[in-house]
């Protein structure tokens, strides 16, 4: 797995990256205005960030665990050569892509455009890890 499995590190570190930042989870609370009616406001946290976890918002927390799984995987590949850590690699990134997208069965105001851009870069990884496979 020559430099075909080192471009796949690039997207993988990306999303790591997006999700260290505090702009990808997003909670909607609700505070009562003084005229009586509830206004809502929106928060946004790190995917490493336990609050949105701990609010029913499980994607983006298990997201950011498998990610780093991945990269360890691949990094592992990448370095000793070993294809047979590959199929691994591939299905929990299959995993985190679709853990990613949970947010969404939450309600749209729940997705960010940070969330979408982790979603974009572990699905490059995916297809740049999927080439890597091949000889």
């Amino acid at each position: 797995m020559e430099k075909k499995g080192f471009s796949a590190l690039v997207p993988l570190a990306a999303a790591l990256i997006l999700e260290i930042l505090p702009y990808g989870a997003v909670c909607n609370f609700a505070r009562p205005a003084e005229d009586g009616t509830i206004g809502r406001f929106r928060v946004l946290y790190s995917y490493f960030d336990l609050v949105p976890f701990g609010y029913a918002n499980f994607g983006p927390f298990l997201t950011a665990i498998l990610t780093c799984v991945i990269l360890v995987l691949t990094v592992a590949c990448c370095l000793t050569g070993k294809r047979k850590i590959l199929p691994a690699a591939k299905a929990l990134l299959c995993a985190a892509i679709v853990l990613s997208l949970c947010p969404l069965l939450l309600g749209a105001d729940f997705f960010s455009v940070v969330g979408a851009l982790i979603t974009a870069s572990l699905g490059a990884g995916l297809f740049l890890l999927s080439r890597a496979g091949t000889p």
